[in-house]
C-alpha cells in the first residue's frame, strides 16, 4: 500500500490493522538502533533507558526527524516509511514544550488546524474547545511566560492534538516540572491520555511517570530492545542491572539446582559462597531478584529463619524520605532497606562488616 496523503483523520473508528508497527533501523556514526515497537489505539507505550540507549533516536525517527537506513513505520494500516515531517499524523510534545512565546494559548493552539488549511474562525474555536476540555478557558489570552508548567504542558498538548494526529509523542513531559507539582499534573496527564483513541508513544527517565502513565513498557539499551511488558511485569522481573536499580530491586544471574541459585558474573562464579535460596524450585539459567526491604540487617550471625544469609561490608548509607538504604560489598553486591530507628540501633557505618539475611520466600527466580 501506498503513503498515505495529507488528512486531518479524527481516528474515531480505527481501520484494520490500527495502531503502531514500526521497525526501526537507524545508523549515526557509531550508534546502531534496531528495535520493532508495536502498539494498538487508545494505548500508551513508555521507552525506558539509559542515557544514550536510544529513546530520543526512536521518537526522532517516528517523528520523520531523521531517514530510516532501514525498517518500515506503518500506522492505521497506512505506511509512513517515506512521508514527509508536515504530512505524518503525528504530534509532538518537547520537554521544553516550544511553545511560541509571542503567541497566545489560544493561538498556539489554533496553529496546528491552520497549518492544514482551515480557516482562522474554524482553527480557533477548535482551540478553545481543547482549551476548556483541559481547564485552561480562563488562560486562553495567555502568553506562555504568564503559564506555570503544568499549564504551559497542557497548552502544548492541546497544540498537539488539535491538528487531529493519529499518534502522540511525549519527550520527557515531567522534566520541567518541579517536584511539588509533577505528581497532579501527572495524573491530570493520565486522565487526558486515556481519552485520545490514537497511539501515544512516551519517552521518561523517570519510572514512576511509565508506571502510572503506559499501558506497555520498552526498555532500550544500546539501541536495542532488552525488556517489554506491562509495568506490573516489567517491575516484578526485570532482566537487567538497569531495569532493576529503575524499579528498585537487587537482581543477580546466575544457575538453579533445585531451590538454590549459583551467582555468575561473565559466566563464572561469583564469590565464594554466591549461593540465593529461592522460593521455588527452578532448573537452568536464571535470574534472582528482591526488594532492599527484605533484607534484613544483624550485628551478629542470625539464627532460624532467613534461608539465605551473608557477611558483607558496608560501602554506603543513604536517607530517603522515611528510610535507610544501606549498600552491601562481599561475596555479593546488594542495597537494604531499613528505618532511622534500626540504622541507630545497629550502629554501623561505612567499611563495618555485618550481616545480611533475606527469607526464600521473598526471591523471585526466573528465566534468564
Amino acid at each position: 500500500m501506498g503513503t498515505r496523503p495529507p488528512h486531518t483523520l479524527s481516528g474515531k473508528h480505527p481501520v484494520p490493522g490500527a495502531g503502531l508497527d514500526a521497525e526501526l533501523r537507524l545508523k549515526r556514526g557509531r550508534f546502531t538502533l534496531e528495535v520493532h515497537l508495536s502498539c494498538p489505539p487508545g494505548r500508551v507505550l513508555a521507552l525506558l533507558g539509559p542515557n544514550g540507549a536510544g529513546k530520543s533516536s526512536v521518537l526522532r525517527a517516528l517523528a520523520g526527524l531523521v531517514p530510516l537506513t532501514g525498517g518500515h513505520l506503518w500506522l492505521d494500516g497506512w505506511d509512513h516509511t517515506a512521508t514527509a515531517v508536515e504530512y505524518r499524523p503525528i504530534g509532538m510534545v518537547f520537554q521544553d514544550y516550544l511553545l511560541f512565546p509571542h503567541m497566545s494559548a489560544l493561538d498556539n493552539v489554533a496553529f496546528g488546524p491552520r497549518c492544514q488549511g482551515s480557516g482562522r474562525a474554524a482553527s480557533r474555536e477548535r482551540a478553545r474547545e481543547l482549551l476548556e476540555h483541559m481547564d485552561l478557558a480562563e488562560h486562553a489570552a495567555s502568553r506562555p511566560r504568564q503559564l506555570s508548567g503544568g499549564q504551559a504542558q497542557r497548552v502544548a498538548l492541546a497544540r498537539a492534538l488539535a491538528a487531529g494526529p493519529r499518534m502522540l509523542l511525549l519527550d520527557e513531559p515531567m522534566a520541567a516540572l518541579d517536584v511539588s507539582t509533577r505528581a497532579a499534573v501527572r495524573s491530570r496527564l493520565r486522565h487526558l491520555l486515556e481519552e485520545f483513541d490514537g497511539v501515544t508513544v512516551l519517552v521518561t527517565h523517570d519510572p514512576l511517570d511509565a508506571m502510572v502513565l503506559a499501558d506497555h513498557i520498552v526498555v532500550l539499551e544500546g539501541g536495542r530492545l532488552v525488556q517489554e511488558g506491562t509495568p506490573a511485569e516489567v517491575a516484578r522481573r526485570p532482566r537487567t542491572t538497569y531495569v532493576a536499580r529503575l524499579v528498585g530491586l537487587n537482581l543477580f544471574r546466575g544457575r538453579a539446582e533445585g531451590d538454590t541459585v549459583t551467582l555468575t558474573r561473565d559466566g563464572a562464579q561469583v564469590g565464594p559462597v554466591a549461593t540465593v535460596r529461592v522460593r521455588e524450585p527452578y532448573q537452568g539459567p536464571a535470574l534472582v531478584a528482591f526488594p532492599p526491604r527484605a533484607v534484613a540487617l544483624y550485628r551478629e550471625r542470625p539464627q532460624g529463619s532467613p534461608r539465605n544469609v551473608w557477611r558483607l561490608r558496608v560501602e554506603g548509607v543513604e536517607r530517603f524520605g522515611d528510610q535507610v538504604r544501606v549498600l552491601l560489598e562481599g561475596a555479593l553486591s546488594l542495597a537494604a532497606d531499613i528505618t532511622p530507628a534500626a540504622l541507630t540501633e545497629l550502629e554501623i557505618a561505612r567499611g563495618e562488616w555485618i550481616w545480611a539475611g533475606v527469607k526464600a520466600a521473598e526471591v523471585e527466580c526466573y528465566r534468564f
